[in-house]
């Protein structure tokens, strides 16, 4: 798994338990994974969980998939804070992402985009989520960095998550 990070606010934030502070989130994080069993759940979990803490919502943009409720259940993510919207083109996608993350609704806001951001989309992200103090997660399976930006055929999203 791949990650690339950009974009982090400097501000800090306090935890409602013990007074501990934490960067704010205000970025995006790009995660490349391979398509093994557990891979996902074992790096996106525990962010997931933690920033489920928070007294705002997450938001999980998808191509054409439905997400596992049971999945979430079981995880321990809580579906009354979890909103899902499914996406199909470029354009949508990355311009959902932009107006949730700057809403400041949103904890996090998940996208599954195919394709490589070029940098007009990355700086838009990025003050977006900045100025939503949020965290945009941009999943893309590995093997995918030379997808067309108009290629029809999305990316394979791991079946646990989705049904």
């Amino acid at each position: 798994m791949r990650t690339q990070f950009s974009g982090f606010a400097d501000r800090t934030s306090s935890f409602a338990n013990g007074g501990l502070t934490q960067p704010a989130l205000g970025g995006i994080t790009e995660l490349r994974y391979s398509e093994q069993p557990g891979i996902m759940q074992m790096l996106l979990l525990p962010v997931l969980k933690q920033l489920s803490e928070q007294s705002r919502w997450q938001l999980w943009l998808t191509p054409a998939h439905k997400l596992n409720r049971s999945w979430m259940q079981q995880s321990g993510l809580p579906l009354e804070k979890s909103m899902h919207i499914t996406e199909s083109e470029r354009l949508s996608t990355v311009e959902s992402m932009v107006k949730a993350l700057r809403t400041g609704n949103y904890s996090v806001v998940l996208a599954w985009i195919p394709y490589e951001l070029n940098d007009e989309e990355r700086l838009e992200l990025e003050l977006a989520a900045s100025e939503g103090e949020a965290l945009g997660l941009i999943m893309r399976p590995q093997g995918h960095e030379r997808v067309l930006p108009r290629q029809s055929n999305p990316s394979k999203i791991p079946s646990d998550l989705f049904h």
